[in-house]
């Protein structure tokens, strides 16, 4: 990635610069991650133009100092699990001492979360885990699965609006997807199978929000859209294996998942065997 696309896409301005930086865009949102060796004081502000998670992946800081526009401060120490939340348009300005960690940081879509107050340095293992396991998945690959990615957001949209956001509301009866609308979304899917499917174009096409959606239609199936999308997926690669000899890393790109690696984790965890060990399979019948 270009100097240009990090200035772009990277929310903070702070001196000096985080070394080591990943990125990963996609329609509904930006992953990043970066490494910083020691460094005596770090300082800047960061600045978001939608809603961004940060967290402490290893390492920390001896002091952290900062306080965000919307009133919120914190001056403490930071330790491997901090997790913060910026709201969209509210600056943060820091200043951190005796600094040397991993952090990763998710820039969810604008509207996607709930109207909350920003938070600084908060223990929460369920963001941190899920921020760790995107590191994760994209320092193995290289790249991260879209789809997989609007999952994770919708679901990080529910939790910080149950967790941070107005307390004991009574959970919504989950709606159920017309036979038209559960039509029209397998319909999309197929002619899309080739490419990246959103879960908002999904959404849009029920006429529902995201998170709602997401809900809907595990109540109406009994599973995620993503798990949905990834079974079809499937499906069509073992019609193309049954079809031909056409190389396996090519029936990988065709049907849309990001790489043969990821192809084959979810082709094995379906169908019981490796693309491959199923081609044999077919050879011998």
């Amino acid at each position: 990635m270009s100097l240009a696309d990090r200035d772009r896409l990277y929310p903070g301005r702070v001196t000096p610069p985080p070394d080591d930086w990943r990125s990963f865009a996609w329609d509904g949102g930006v992953f990043q991650a970066a490494s910083r060796p020691y460094t005596a004081v770090v300082e800047g502000t960061i600045l978001s133009a939608a809603p961004i998670l940060m967290t402490t992946l290893r390492g920390g800081a001896e002091r952290h100092e900062m306080s965000t526009a919307d009133g919120r401060r914190y001056d403490g120490p930071d330790r491997p699990g901090a997790v913060s939340f910026l709201p969209a348009g509210c600056a943060r300005r820091l200043r951190v001492r005796g600094v040397a960690w991993h952090w990763a940081s998710l820039t969810l879509a604008p509207g996607s979360v709930a109207a909350l107050p920003s938070f600084c340095c908060v223990e929460d293992p369920v963001l941190h885990g899920v921020l760790a396991e995107l590191d994760r998945l994209h320092r193995r690959d290289g790249a991260l699965d879209g789809t997989y990615c609007d999952t994770v957001s919708a679901m990080l949209g529910a939790y910080l609006d149950r967790r941070f956001g107005a307390a004991g509301a009574p959970p919504e009866r989950p709606l159920r997807l017309t036979a038209r609308q559960m039509r029209r979304i397998g319909e999309y899917v197929e002619e899309h199978l080739g490419g990246p499917i959103r879960i908002g174009a999904l959404a849009a096409l029920a006429g529902l929000s995201e998170g709602y959606f997401h809900r809907a239609f595990r109540a109406t199936t009994g599973e995620t859209p993503l798990a949905y999308v990834t079974r079809r997926r499937v499906a069509r690669a073992i019609d193309l294996l049954r079809a031909g000899d056409r190389p396996i890393a090519a029936i990988a790109l065709d049907v849309g998942f990001a790489s043969p690696t990821a192809f084959a984790r979810s082709f094995r965890s379906i169908v019981g065997a490796a693309p491959s060990a199923y081609r044999r399979r077919l050879d011998l019948s």
